[in-house]
C-alpha cells in the first residue's frame, strides 16, 4: 500500500478502509453448510452396517400409517416422481441434496427422532446420498434395500419380501451349482478329451554353401 507522506490522512483513510472491509468479510463469512465426520475406515464400516439399511417389508408399517417415526424421500426428479411413487414418500431430487433448505429439513428430522429412509429407481442410485448424508453426521439416515423397483414388483404382498434370499445374509442370490446343472436329459460328457497333437516345426536349413 502507497503511502502518502504529504497527505497523512489520505493514508489514513486507506487504511479505515482497508480494516473496515476485512471486519466485515469475517462477520459476514459463512462456515462451510456440511462437515465430514467420518474418515475412511468409519465410511466402509458403515457400508457393512446392517442398521443402516431398511428392509422392503418394513414399508408395510410406514404405508398402513402404523409406524410413525420413518420419514422416506425420494431421491428421483420431479417428473419421474409424479409418475409414481411409494405412497407418504417426499420428493427429494439428488440435485437438490445439500441444498440449504434440504439440510435444515433433515436436521429437524434428526433432532425430532425420526428415521429418514431414502430410496431411488433402484438401491444403487440411493447409495451414494446415503453414504454422503452419513459421512456428514447424519445417522438416522437409512437407504432402501431394492430400491422403487424392487417395492414396484412385490407392493401387494411386500411382507412376503421378508423370506427373499437376496436379503439373507451369506446366502447367495443365485444358485451356480443348479444353473450349470445339465437340462432337459442332457448328460454331462465323462469322456477325457483327446490329447492335442503338437506340431513342431523343422529348422529351416541354411543357405546354400559357396557363391559366385
Amino acid at each position: 500500500m502507497e503511502i502518502h507522506e504529504s497527505n497523512p490522512w489520505k493514508t489514513l483513510l486507506a487504511l479505515s478502509v482497508f480494516v473496515v472491509i476485512l471486519i466485515v468479510g469475517f462477520f459476514t463469512m459463512r462456515t462451510p453448510l456440511l462437515t465430514y465426520k467420518l474418515d475412511m475406515k468409519q465410511s466402509i464400516e458403515e457400508m457393512k452396517n446392517t442398521d443402516a439399511c431398511f428392509y422392503p417389508w418394513q414399508l408395510n408399517g410406514v404405508i398402513t400409517n402404523e409406524t410413525k417415526n420413518i420419514v422416506l424421500f425420494d431421491l428421483r426428479n420431479n417428473f419421474v416422481f409424479g409418475q409414481g411413487h411409494i405412497p407418504g414418500a417426499e420428493n427429494l431430487s439428488a440435485q437438490d441434496l445439500t441444498k440449504e433448505e434440504s439440510i435444515e429439513r433433515l436436521e429437524d428430522l434428526k433432532n425430532g427422532n425420526f428415521i429418514v429412509v431414502l430410496y431411488g429407481e433402484d438401491q444403487l442410485q440411493a447409495n451414494g446420498p446415503w453414504m454422503l448424508f452419513r459421512q456428514v453426521g447424519f445417522d438416522n439416515v437409512k437407504v432402501l434395500l431394492g430400491g422403487y423397483q424392487y417395492y414396484l414388483l412385490h407392493k401387494d404382498n411386500l411382507l412376503a419380501t421378508k423370506t427373499d434370499s437376496i436379503f439373507q445374509k451369506g446366502v447367495p442370490k443365485y444358485n451356480f451349482a443348479e444353473m450349470a446343472a445339465p437340462k432337459n436329459g442332457a448328460s454331462v460328457n465323462s469322456t477325457p478329451a483327446k490329447k492335442t497333437v503338437e506340431v513342431t516345426r523343422r529348422k529351416k536349413s541354411g543357405g546354400a554353401a559357396g557363391g559366385c
